[in-house]
């Protein structure tokens, strides 16, 4: 259940989290940013919530499946769980413009970044404190996703996500 007045970092999962390596949608492919782990259990040690949002172009396009995706989200958390850490939400989005498989061949869908709706889910579900709330990601899109939810943003380019929560967290909490 949530708690009223809670906040939370949202993160974008490929290349913040793991490793881009191109379309990582299974296990066997997913390799964690140095760091990561450390990132998301600061995150719950502060009491805030951790909510990824993540566009999935790779079931649209047809190299995995939502299913696949579902798993691996579900590994994430068994393997966070490991050094004392847990998601609390994932959101994805499966569509784009652009996809091979006609089911998931939307023009601007409201959850597909720089839209805002994976967030403003994320906001309502648990019930966040808009100003006691930051997204931390790795391209313009995910920055500019932030800002449309009126959520603070943080852009990671490498280096230690451990280091950039640490700053986040010490903006946002009150």
């Amino acid at each position: 259940m949530a708690e009223k007045g809670r906040g939370a970092i949202f993160f974008d999962r490929d290349g913040v989290l793991n490793e881009d390596r191109g379309y990582v949608g299974r296990i066997e492919d997913f390799r964690w940013i140095d760091g990561a782990r450390e990132a998301v259990r600061r995150v719950n040690e502060a009491g805030l919530y951790a909510i990824v949002v993540t566009n999935q172009a790779g079931v649209a396009r047809g190299f995995y499946s939502e299913d696949d995706v579902r798993k691996l989200h579900d590994w994430m958390n068994r393997d966070l769980a490991a050094t004392g850490a847990h998601i609390d939400a994932f959101y994805y989005c499966p569509y784009h413009e652009e996809a091979t498989i006609a089911a998931y061949r939307v023009a601007d869908h409201p959850d597909r970044k720089p839209n805002p709706g994976m967030i403003l889910r994320g906001l309502l579900d648990f019930d966040v404190e808009v100003g006691r709330a930051a997204l931390i990601g790795d391209k313009a899109s995910d920055v500019e996703a932030a800002g449309r939810a009126g959520i603070a943003a943080r852009l990671f380019d490498g280096g230690s996500l451990a280091a950039i929560v640490k700053e986040t967290l010490a903006e946002i909490k009150r």
